[in-house]
């Protein structure tokens, strides 16, 4: 039997006043669809809320859309793509986003303000695959990937369970 695969295509004007929309859809299509424990379900909620905002302020201006794309593979993957129009204030090439994010994953890397730990901490940590795409048109198109088959997603333990405890006195 072929497992069941489902694609859902949204746009929205690029106003973060749409984000918590696409928050809630996110978690209940992961919870509706998926064997993920609910604490994965928040995470990639995080996960595609960070891309919506990064597409929104960095990506694109006012006057532009999104898109947002949900490829839900049964038992298999759920992967999320972010497309920007590169019209906003600091667009970037894939290539400069990537080398960004790899010296931000270094263990000595210092971060110096309040920002910039988005893709680094949060999309990469908690995706399996992520990919920048320059599009042909301009702009960006962010995609992560997380597979479905880890048995941690079907139970609420911890990624590791703690075999002692260690006190500092």
């Amino acid at each position: 039997m072929n497992p069941r695969s489902t694609k859902i295509k949204i746009t929205l004007p690029s106003n973060s006043y749409f984000v918590s929309g696409i928050r809630d859809f996110t978690l209940n299509l992961i919870k509706n669809t998926t064997h993920f424990a609910e604490k994965w379900a928040f995470r990639f909620q995080s996960v595609v809320d960070e891309l919506c905002n990064n597409a929104i302020e960095f990506g694109s201006n006012e006057n532009t859309d999104i898109d947002i794309v949900f490829n839900y593979k049964e038992d298999e993957f759920l992967e999320i793509e972010v497309k920007d129009t590169g019209k906003g204030k600091d667009p970037k090439k894939a290539a400069e986003i990537k080398r960004a994010i790899e010296d931000r994953r270094k263990p000595d890397y210092k971060f110096t303000g309040l920002r910039g730990r988005g893709l680094a901490k949060i999309v990469s940590e908690w995706t399996d695959e992520l990919e920048f795409i320059d599009n042909q048109e301009g702009g960006i198109t962010v995609r992560v990937r997380k597979y479905l088959k880890d048995p941690r997603f079907k139970s609420g333990l911890p990624e590791s369970t703690p075999t002692h405890l260690v006190l500092n006195v």
